[in-house]
């Protein structure tokens, strides 16, 4: 089975997917780390991020891969050719970087392959911006996970202090936030926006644990009938229109 949760930067797509794994005994492939490797060779590498062939080279040439520590479905480190940039991608250099490398078609069709083949070869919770209509549109659930702008920009502060990377300068940080999704929205390649199908969850007021409880439920109704996750997924869009 595969769990799409697509949806804007800073929405709290990772935590929510390395929780619903974790609560489902599922793998959890952060496909958002691997264009954020790519991005970290390409500035290795002094690529022009804007350099659509130079980019996919990378994307094509360079293995990206995740490491589980045993009995554990959640990756503990990702690598690129061997290099472990588990940290080193989630600075706000690569914040401002990623966009443009992630629009790259060369890349993405590089990439999307890559994760077809992983998430097919088991249980999986995907994570990204186009999981569910283009990566796997025929996963068995998918999400749409948003908040508000100024919302999304306090958690990240919050991760970026606890974690001592990125900035947490809340004003630079909710415009850097603007600008991904008006970039992400706008691209020509694999535009951000929500499946058909697609529940839509605003997280803005709603609790975390809320969030993952109802992207479980929607798992469970799904493998033991789907009928009756369809009749949830309405359900939760009429709660969410109310």
């Amino acid at each position: 089975m595969i769990i799409a949760i697509d949806g804007p930067s800073g929405a709290g797509k990772s935590t929510v997917a390395r929780a619903v794994a974790k609560e489902l005994n599922f793998a959890s492939l952060d496909t958002g780390a691997m264009y954020r490797a790519v991005a970290w060779q390409a500035l290795e590498n002094g690529v022009d991020l804007h350099d659509g062939e130079a980019l996919g080279e990378i994307a094509r040439t360079y293995p990206i891969e995740f490491r589980h520590f045993e009995g554990e479905p959640l990756p503990r480190q990702v690598l690129i050719a061997e290099s472990d940039v588990t940290d080193a991608i989630r600075t706000l250099a690569i914040d401002k970087a990623v966009s443009p490398v992630s629009a790259e078609p060369l890349v993405r069709e590089a990439l999307v392959e890559q994760q077809r083949r992983i998430g097919h070869a088991g249980d999986y919770v995907v994570e990204g911006r186009d999981i569910g209509t283009v990566v796997f549109p025929d996963a068995e659930v998918k999400v749409f996970l948003t908040a508000s702008d100024e919302e999304r920009a306090h958690r990240r502060v919050r991760q970026n202090a606890e974690r001592g990377i990125g900035s947490t300068d809340y004003d630079e940080v909710l415009a850097d936030i603007r600008r991904r999704d008006d970039y992400d929205s706008s691209r020509a390649t694999s535009p951000l926006r929500p499946a058909e199908d697609a529940v839509i969850l605003d997280s803005t007021d709603m609790p975390i644990e809320e969030v993952i409880a109802k992207i479980c439920l929607l798992a469970r109704e799904k493998r033991s009938s789907p009928a009756g996750a369809d009749a949830l997924k309405k359900t939760i869009s009429s709660q969410k229109k109310a």
